[in-house]
């Protein structure tokens, strides 16, 4: 009465909340609000501490805190690794080749699609992949992936028998590949990199599946030698076991032609080839590739129908023109340029600010650059410091899983400018140069 609605009006709304559950009601007491706060599933949470989800939970918290999602500010210095600068993308020409591609989905019937990936875009990324690393491929030769993270997962899926397969991984190396196999059940060993890639001597004779990164190692950025190339693809002929290459940012390059991917050496068919397009364009685009050995392809085919089906077409389709009419081409030789001032930049700024303190390492390429702490100081104390006054750095030790990893830090170079890279620099070797007092 005091607020003027109907007595049905009340009564409806009280049977609307008893059935969804927010009141209760007890004979003889009244109509209660019912006691919403979530409570912990004792047998889950047994499980969870035996293992299984919370291996995998430790795992990530332990090894991948710098590859997370931030939701905190963009950092006014930002180093960040592995993200590209979107900035650069022609976004004109991007619009007009999806404006393309929804034109030309909305003449085809409605129906579900190949999960190895649109034809069109398969034949773009042959060409492309054929052009760029010279390895020889068809468009039959290719499963699209939403990013190399469903191409590792889809390749564990087919190659680990759970707890029985050893799959070995470069220590420090990419953690979510590593969880990727790792929830496959894989048996991880982890293998030193030195200053010619993967050090193949360390491999156990129990090894079936190698992951390496050989055109530009995460994180030290080494490329690994030719002598090493031919000893991993010899060690994996003689013990049948299948090489994992992720070519994650092969395109930047910045002194001369990259030495050939492992695929393009490989005779015996043992290699998958890992692409992404996030690097090279924006990691929400969410397409990746494998070129897969013949013997592997209608296993990781169905494991592709089976995880999701089939990607967005609609990405798919605006991709392979992007790619087809040269605009992927002219935009890599645009953002190599731009990004290969910035890494000219921050060797100069690490040489002027911390010559003394910081040891640049790895080849000419990629979009970050490691570097070692000739201090004694921590590199997790300073990377901590620095994100304090608006730096942020990652240390080397976030990568590594079981072996202390070279006390470094990375820094990514895809989202800072030019301008910027002096005072960052500037900053964090104060902050050295504190700790180390």
């Amino acid at each position: 009465m005091h607020l003027g609605v109907s007595r049905n009006t009340a009564l409806a709304s009280y049977d609307l909340l008893l059935s969804e559950g927010y009141l209760t009601s007890r004979p003889g007491a009244g109509t209660f609000v019912a006691d919403l706060r979530p409570r912990q599933n004792p047998r889950k949470s047994r499980a969870t501490e035996a293992g299984g989800d919370g291996r995998l939970a430790a795992f990530w918290r332990g090894s991948a805190r710098s590859l997370r999602p931030r939701p905190a500010a963009t950092p006014r210095f930002d180093f960040r690794v592995g993200l590209p600068d979107r900035s650069l993308l022609p976004l004109q020409v991007w619009r007009r080749v999806t404006a393309r591609a929804l034109r030309t989905l909305s003449k085809s019937p409605t129906a579900y699609a190949e999960p190895e990936g649109r034809h069109v875009l398969r034949d773009a990324i042959s060409k492309h992949v054929s052009f760029a690393r010279l390895v020889d491929c068809q468009a039959d030769d290719i499963v699209v992936t939403a990013g190399a993270q469903q191409a590792f997962d889809l390749i564990a899926r087919i190659l680990v028998t759970p707890g029985k397969t050893t799959v070995a991984v470069e220590e420090p190396g990419y953690p979510p590949l590593r969880a990727a196999f790792a929830a496959a059940g894989a048996k991880l060993v982890t293998v030193a990199v030195d200053s010619e890639g993967l050090v193949v001597d360390q491999l156990p004779s129990t090894t079936r599946v190698i992951c390496v990164t050989p055109s530009h190692q995460f994180p030290l950025g080494i490329v690994m030698s030719p002598r090493r190339r031919m000893a991993l693809l010899d060690f994996a002929q003689s013990h049948d076991a299948a090489v994992i290459e992720d070519d994650y940012d092969s395109e930047f390059r910045y002194d001369g032609r990259s030495l050939d991917a492992l695929k393009t050496l490989d005779r015996t068919d043992l290699v998958f080839y890992v692409g992404t397009f996030s690097k090279s364009l924006f990691p929400e685009i969410r397409l990746g590739f494998v070129v897969v050995p013949k013997w592997a392809q209608p296993a990781l085919v169905e494991a592709k129908r089976i995880a999701d089906w089939h990607g967005t077409v609609f990405a798919q389709e605006a991709l392979a023109i992007f790619i087809d009419e040269g605009h992927m081409a002219r935009h890599v030789r645009k953002a190599r340029t731009v990004y290969g001032r910035r890494r000219g930049e921050l060797l100069r700024a690490l040489a002027d600010h911390c010559g003394k303190q910081l040891q640049p390492m790895g080849g000419e390429s990629g979009l970050h650059l490691a570097a070692t702490l000739l201090t004694p100081v921590g590199a997790r104390v300073v990377a901590a410091s620095a994100a304090e006054i608006g730096i942020e750095v990652t240390p080397l030790d976030a990568f590594a899983k079981s072996s202390p990893a070279p006390n470094g830090l990375v820094f990514g170079y895809g989202m800072i400018g030019e301008k910027q890279i002096d005072e960052g620099l500037r900053g964090l070797a104060g902050i050295i140069r504190r700790h180390s007092r």
